[in-house]
């Protein structure tokens, strides 16, 4: 069972998982501070001089936080958006990557496909020579 649970542990899927979720923290972290330390003081300052999620309505003793909805959405679209940036860069700079993989053929490829072609050569079915027909003549 330890022998299962060690390589289940250290394959690369799982090992690729756990720097994405570290990295993927720190990047939570970073657009947190840009929408609570840049942008909502600056919708602050817009909207007459308070915070977004303090901006309340007060209807017969019951509070609806429109400002707390409008700080969330606003959260979402940023984290969104820098999400979207980032894919954007990361399929950029994986295309250029590519494209030089690309240039560079492996250096086995040419053995390969000498290989693949004599298997298609094996598979196609000979041309058999034409035949005499043998005529019986039944009495």
């Amino acid at each position: 069972m330890w022998k299962e649970f060690k390589q289940f542990a250290l394959r690369g899927n799982v090992i690729e998982l756990a720097v994405a979720v570290i990295i993927g923290t720190a990047f939570s972290k970073i657009v947190d501070s840009l929408v609570n330390d840049l942008l909502v003081p600056v919708l602050g300052i817009l909207a007459g001089g308070t915070s977004l999620k303090f901006l309340v309505l007060n209807i017969d003793g019951v509070v609806i936080r429109y400002g707390a909805f409008i700080q969330t959405t606003i959260d979402f679209m940023v984290i969104a958006f820098s999400i979207f940036i980032f894919i954007k860069l990361f399929n950029y700079l994986r295309g250029k990557e590519s494209v030089s993989l690309k240039e560079a053929p492996h250096p086995n490829q040419e053995v390969l496909t000498e290989i693949r072609d004599l298997l298609k050569d094996q598979q196609k079915p000979k041309k058999k020579s034409p035949s005499k027909k043998m005529k019986i003549n039944i009495k």
